[in-house]
């Protein structure tokens, strides 16, 4: 016999158990399971890396309202000031949160603390975790779907939430189809180590080969993407660290202080992709499962995570998990997931074209941007994730 729940969650990464921890507040009669691949213990958990993420400010108030994040964690730094910036160029703006009346814009968080702290709440829980396993096989009756493990469990839901990543097995097996395009560069992820301390501020700087990004994290500390054409990647990650650290000080300047100590490197290539749809029969996707996008202006998770939002929002909905339900959400989501996958899209086209007449529009348009708050604005919403995305249910 099938185990039965109300939903069931393909993957328990920080989506996943986001969305289950969301699902739960607001909806506590809600019977949710969890499958994940890795095994996880206290202190480990496979699908949580050395990155770290920014946190919307927005996307903290959601998660400080499921008990999920808290601010004073020693694996949390605030961020109060971004300045964005065209490296060669004279135009630059900056934002800052005591103009939006914010203590901050976000949050930088270290993935591995933070996941491992999502996973511990979720097993105070009366949350069902299948762990570690994964599903060989999704079948749909008009009312349930069938989901068969590869350990031999089966259960049944009304609702799949397929939330195990941009290389998703489920979305697959739910016959969803994800299209991808390479971008001609690849990201080099780091933490440095700043004399004098970051102050909190993060930097956008895009340069010819591709854009940089600085954001404050603990112990005087910055998280660096650095992002660059392929052939460059394999060069830049051989360097020893002083080397290292010299080319991105002269790639960076000294707007961010100076660099002292590198952390651990690691790199991968750069993909734009996108799910055909966002959901099918009982089936809807979250995520990275959905979306995958350029790590410019760190939009990723927060735009993963106003997906669990609104699905947290239709919890209470009688007819969860039907085509009206997931019709809903599929079109809900579309339109902020379409404005944030091209605006980032466009700036990475536009802040690699290396014409002139685009660079003195580039210049002009930012110094524009510091000069009128008007303008400077939209970014600023956008930054602090404070996106209309239809009325709540």
């Amino acid at each position: 016999m099938a185990k039965q729940f109300d939903v069931v969650i393909i993957g328990g990464g920080m989506a996943g158990a986001s969305c289950a921890l969301g699902l739960k507040q607001s909806n506590k009669q809600l019977s949710i399971a969890v499958i994940e691949a890795n095994e996880v213990s206290a202190d480990y958990h496979p699908s949580f890396d050395d990155r770290s993420i920014a946190l919307a400010q927005q996307s903290v108030q959601y998660l400080k309202s499921i008990n999920a994040f808290d601010c004073q964690a020693p694996f949390a730094a605030a961020i109060k000031k971004v300045t964005v910036s065209d490296r060669g160029h004279f135009g630059k703006t900056h934002i800052n949160c005591h103009e939006y009346g914010h203590d901050a814009l976000g949050y930088v968080v270290e993935v591995n603390p933070f996941g491992r702290s999502l996973h511990q709440q979720l097993t105070r829980t009366d949350v069902s975790l299948f762990c570690p396993d994964t599903v060989a096989k999704l079948e749909y009756q008009s009312d349930f779907a069938n989901i068969t493990l590869n350990s031999g469990e089966q259960l049944s839901a009304k609702l799949v939430v397929i939330a195990d990543g941009a290389h998703s097995q489920s979305r697959k097996l739910a016959n969803i189809e994800f299209n991808t395009r390479a971008y001609q560069q690849a990201a080099i992820i780091a933490n440095i180590e700043v004399a004098g301390g970051h102050h909190h501020h993060a930097f956008e700087r895009f340069t010819e080969h591709g854009p940089m990004a600085l954001l404050p994290m603990s112990n005087n500390r910055y998280s660096l993407v650095w992002c660059m054409e392929p052939e460059q990647i394999e060069h830049t990650m051989a360097l020893e660290d002083d080397a290292f650290l010299a080319a991105l000080q002269k790639a960076f300047g000294y707007c961010g202080g100076a660099f002292s100590k590198v952390g651990m490197r690691a790199s991968y290539p750069l993909v734009y992709g996108k799910a055909e749809s966002l959901s099918s029969h009982r089936t809807v996707l979250i995520g990275n499962a959905g979306h995958a996008i350029h790590p410019i202006a760190g939009q990723g998770f927060n735009l993963g995570l106003r997906d669990v939002q609104l699905l947290c929002d239709m919890a209470n909905r009688d007819d969860l998990g039907d085509y009206a339900f997931t019709r809903y959400y599929s079109q809900t989501r579309s339109k902020d997931i379409t404005t944030v996958m091209t605006l980032t899209d466009s700036l990475v086209r536009l802040f690699s074209n290396s014409s002139r007449l685009l660079a003195l529009g580039r210049s002009i348009g930012l110094f524009s941007m510091d000069l009128f708050s008007s303008l400077k604005t939209p970014l600023a919403k956008q930054l602090m994730g404070q996106v209309k995305q239809g009325k709540r249910i």
